[in-house]
């Protein structure tokens, strides 16, 4: 799997470089601002991105702008962004074409190697990978003027927050020590009170939920 990677910190890109390489991923190329980046994402056409949100020269959002402008010239490539703090703008942007392959994590989950490995193989096949942190923010976000959200349970809202992050049914099981069949059920709820349409598909669903989320703007 081929990876561009956008990181202004000589130290964090080059420890990130190292540890998707014991990963067996292929770095394609690795480099520190965001005129690199697009540059990279064009001519190289990698399987996935992991792109800093801050790049030079502006050190604002210029990675991920060049991110966004990549997904629109190849529509759903995927793009896993990493921030120092959470920025609910910048995550709603990632989500608002809804055709999925992207992430948002805080840069201190990258120290937990096999989250943040997990993390770009999700968004890599196409699915979501969103920071717990940023997932409570959207949901308390919604949850003080959403009348469907404000029907959840708060089993069911636990259960939604670990669906946003990109699990299945049965992490979702073990991480709250519960059947599958019962998770089963509290999805099924979910999409009822969400007025979402039920679907197998554990991206399409996470997609669907996120989507929902960021409605309203």
């Amino acid at each position: 799997m081929r990876v561009v990677l956008a990181e202004d910190l000589f130290l964090l890109r080059d420890g990130l470089v190292r540890l998707l390489e014991a990963y067996d991923f292929e770095i394609a190329a690795a480099v520190e601002s965001g005129p690199e980046l697009a540059r990279a994402l064009a001519e190289l056409e990698p399987d996935v991105a992991v792109v800093d949100v801050r790049l030079p020269p502006t050190h604002t959002d210029e990675g991920l702008q060049c991110a966004l402008r990549a997904r629109r010239d190849r529509p759903g490539f995927p793009v896993l962004v990493l921030s120092q703090h959470v920025e609910q703008l910048y995550a709603r942007e990632l989500l608002a074409d809804g055709s999925g392959g992207v992430g948002y994590l805080l840069k201190d989950r990258v120290f937990d190697a096999e989250q943040f490995v997990d993390a770009v193989r999700r968004v890599a096949g196409g699915g979501t990978a969103m920071d717990p942190q940023v997932i409570q923010q959207l949901l308390s976000r919604r949850a003080a003027d959403d009348r469907p959200l404000a029907r959840l349970t708060p089993r069911e809202r636990e259960v939604l927050e670990l669906m946003a992050q990109g699990r299945s049914n049965a992490a979702i099981a073990g991480q709250l020590v519960v059947t599958e069949r019962a998770i089963a059920k509290h999805t099924s709820n979910i999409f009822a009170k969400l007025d979402l349409e039920v679907s197998d598909d554990d991206n399409r669903r996470v997609l669907a939920v996120l989507a929902y989320l960021d409605q309203g703007r």
